[in-house]
């Protein structure tokens, strides 16, 4: 199997799922005419693949060809990961009342000196709210918010500021950590956010 990238994959007649022998992406092909001492051993055409990284070279010497096809596989989208802190702090901005009834979006990525606050909102008293989000809590991301925290609390026009550690899953040692801190911890259902499950609806 030849692939757009240059990789190719020499499989077993069986069809097993992992290859025999394959080189890696990315590589070049080049087809040439086999040496006589091949030819008197029934080559018809030779295989040099190399690597463009490497000194890694797979040569393959073709002996029949019984068919060949080629596949139009369309435009390469990349690696499309669903459900990417991205999307969360899409659906959240949108829907800032899933943190409680009164809230208010000030703005998505808040810049600040150290980085960018996910979401920066108000509750339903009016204080500013600093939100990290995360696929997966853990600690890190509490220590993250934690500076975020430290550094906003300084702004009066913005002080006081809390934090809320938002995620699909929240580590226990994480949710531990944040409690410590004072920092509510809310976990987000994403499917329900993005209209694909009615957690209303089900039984458990």
């Amino acid at each position: 199997m030849v692939k757009a990238d240059g990789s190719v994959l020499v499989h077993s007649d069986g069809g097993s799922y992992k290859p025999l022998n394959w080189m890696s992406p990315p590589a070049t092909l080049r087809v040439s005419s086999p040496e006589d001492i091949d030819l008197e051993l029934g080559v018809m055409e030779q295989w040099t693949v190399q690597s463009a990284k490497t000194d890694d070279r797979l040569i393959i010497n073709i002996h029949e060809q019984l068919h060949e096809s080629s596949h139009d596989l369309g435009v390469d989208p990349g690696l499309i990961k669903d459900g990417v802190e991205a999307d969360l702090q899409r659906l959240l901005a949108e829907q800032i009342e899933t943190l409680g009834s009164g809230f208010s979006l000030i703005r998505r990525e808040y810049f600040t000196a150290i980085g960018p606050v996910d979401i920066l909102a108000r509750d339903a008293d009016g204080a500013t709210v600093a939100i990290e989000l995360k696929r997966r809590g853990d600690i890190d991301g509490v220590e993250q918010l934690t500076r975020y925290l430290e550094l906003l609390n300084r702004d009066p026009l913005l002080a006081p500021v809390r934090g809320i550690f938002a995620a699909q899953q929240i580590k226990p040692q994480a949710k531990v950590l944040a409690t410590d801190r004072g920092i509510d911890c809310i976990t987000l259902d994403y499917d329900a956010m993005r209209g694909v499950d009615d957690s209303e609806s089900r039984l458990f």
